[in-house]
């Protein structure tokens, strides 16, 4: 399927690794000018036609730089996703319990997960009206809509990305803007898997090894029906999706896409 993408101008955050990496990779080969934007450059992208911009999105002025560079590098800017987010940088998650992140800690969450996102939008929107609309996918995650005693900031976060979404779908759907919003669940990324990551610590939490708590364990505490945690590109094809014109109704929504874990209706 002709996702009609080719020439189409879009930023992408957090596009050095995980989702991100995998989002800037597909709307790429789909024919898009893509600027991957991330704090250093990932070797991953050396064989793939994107625009690296590097960027702090800790630093309130990084979005407007962002975008800027997009419109002068291609003359125009039609698809941002916000998918930058998780542990702000120097943060490890998870962490269990309300009492353990402080003010500080809330702070940051709330500056990479939601303002990096309200910055960043902000940025765009003009030059998306110029072009007579365009898409912006924002991720969210799980936990927005499953809050637990762990990583209370974080779900909280992440709910307001969700709130944020829905306003912006309202506002800018009749001048051609669509917002949506994808929600993953336990996806298999460097989050999880690296040294130190949240294999890890959950392993020490339950009394488990990395592997187990991959394959089994977090599987089956999360209650995941298809028994594994779920694939980055699972999370880009949906997200090429929702960019492309072919989604030209779909705004205001929330894909979750989290092997079956979410199971209210």
């Amino acid at each position: 399927m002709d996702l009609q993408l080719s020439g189409r101008v879009a930023v992408v955050t957090g596009a050095s690794k995980g989702i991100g990496l995998a989002v800037a990779r597909t709307l790429a080969e789909e024919g898009a000018h893509v600027v991957a934007v991330s704090r250093t450059p990932s070797d991953a992208l050396a064989d793939a036609k994107v625009t690296h911009v590097a960027a702090d999105l800790m630093d309130p002025a990084a979005p407007a730089r962002v975008v800027a560079r997009a419109v002068e590098e291609f003359g125009g800017l039609d698809i941002v996703v916000n998918n930058a987010g998780g542990p702000p940088p120097g943060t490890t998650l998870p962490r269990a319990g309300f009492m353990t992140p402080d003010d500080a800690d809330w702070a940051a969450m709330f500056e990479f997960n939601l303002f990096a996102a309200v910055r960043m939008i902000r940025a765009a929107v003009p030059h998306l009206l110029e072009r007579g609309g365009g898409s912006i996918v924002n991720v969210s995650s799980t936990m927005a809509r499953q809050p637990s005693a762990v990583n209370v900031d974080y779900g909280a976060a992440k709910a307001a990305v969700l709130a944020l979404s829905k306003s912006l779908s309202a506002e800018y759907a009749p001048q051609g803007i669509r917002v949506n919003t994808v929600t993953p669940g336990a996806v298999l990324t460097d989050w999880w898997t690296k040294e130190g990551g949240a294999a890890e610590v959950f392993a020490g939490m339950v009394g488990s090894d990395r592997d187990s708590v991959l394959t089994e364990v977090a599987p089956t505490m999360m209650g995941l029906a298809t028994g594994r945690l779920v694939h980055v590109q699972e999370i880009a094809d949906t997200v090429a999706l929702l960019a492309s014109p072919r989604s030209g109704s779909t705004t205001g929504a929330e894909f979750v896409i989290d092997g079956g874990q979410l199971k209210e209706i």
